[in-house]
């Protein structure tokens, strides 16, 4: 019997939290759709996994049988897909670099340069994430060899990072918004907003660009849900709601309509190089996260 490994990897995170809505949060899917998911492979399967209650996921006897193995199957095939899409990469002399929207800003070009400086005859193949709710641009699936991502993002005590510049929060709003002819907004001004957020399976990833944590307790009002850059963008030209961004994205993502103001009173947001822990030993991996270290933020 042939067995979908993405529904062995469903299955493995929900027997490691014990909790549907917490292993959705960290597959970036939703509650219901992993819950169509796990009954998929009890019927395929033919066995019950898990007792479901109020207190959580249990697993059956048959549900820990499988647990016992599933790691280790889920963990060679991983290396084997990473090892074989990287074997074609590097057969063509090429570095696959994953990012999310801006990358590390104006440094991306200097450390692009600085790389084919190191690795001459070699090109990078730069990758932009199509969804938020994919906020490692394809690292944790062995898409990309390398990352320059947003901190923080989901999972990413699990992979190694190297802080590369730091820049501040500000807020993208309406060009008719009542604020949008202020120099500079406290944040507290903005937590009676509806603001644009990501889907709530990126987890992490949505409450910090919600700033969940310096809010004083206040609610959040979500006007619309959005996992696409243009998507974002025209949710908060059209009214729908308020949402906090990088400094560089009034550079990076400017459109008529919407306004980018200073945010005082909210974190800043970070810019990391980030790979995996097996590439450690990698040479070409290694040559770009010196090259982006080389262009680190003073």
């Amino acid at each position: 019997m042939d067995v979908d490994t993405r529904l062995l990897r469903y299955f493995a995170a929900v027997a490691e939290e014990g909790n549907l809505s917490r292993a959705a949060e960290r597959l970036f899917v939703s509650q219901p759709a992993l819950t169509k998911q796990i009954k998929q492979l009890e019927a395929q399967l033919g066995v019950q996994l898990f007792t479901r209650s109020k207190a959580g996921m249990a697993l059956t006897d048959p549900g820990r049988a499988l647990a016992a193995r599933a790691p280790r199957v889920l963990g060679s095939w991983d290396e084997a897909l990473t090892e074989t899409r990287s074997a074609a990469s590097r057969a063509a002399s090429v570095l696959r670099v994953g990012y999310v929207a801006s990358a590390a800003n104006e440094s991306t070009q200097p450390i692009i340069a600085e790389f084919t400086r190191r690795r001459p005859g070699w090109r990078v193949d730069m990758r932009q994430a199509a969804a938020w709710s994919n906020p490692t641009a394809g690292l944790i699936d062995g898409e990309v060899d390398v990352a320059l991502l947003r901190l923080p993002f989901p999972g990413d005590h699990a992979l190694r990072t190297q802080w590369l510049l730091t820049e501040p929060r500000w807020v993208a709003l309406p060009a008719a918004h009542p604020l949008a002819t202020r120099a500079a907004i406290e944040f507290h001004e903005l937590w009676d907003e509806p603001f644009v957020a990501a889907p709530p399976e990126t987890g992490a990833w949505r409450d910090f660009w919600l700033a969940t944590d310096e809010r004083a307790g206040h609610p959040v009002r979500i006007g619309a849900i959005t996992d696409r850059t243009d998507d974002w963008l025209s949710a908060v030209a059209n009214g729908y709601g308020i949402a906090l961004a990088p400094a560089s994205a009034a550079r990076f993502f400017a459109r008529p309509g919407i306004v980018y103001r200073p945010v005082t009173g909210v974190s800043p947001t970070r810019v990391g190089v980030v790979w995996r822990p097996g590439a450690d030993t990698d040479p070409v991996v290694q040559d770009f996260v010196r090259s982006c270290l080389a262009h680190r933020e003073a």
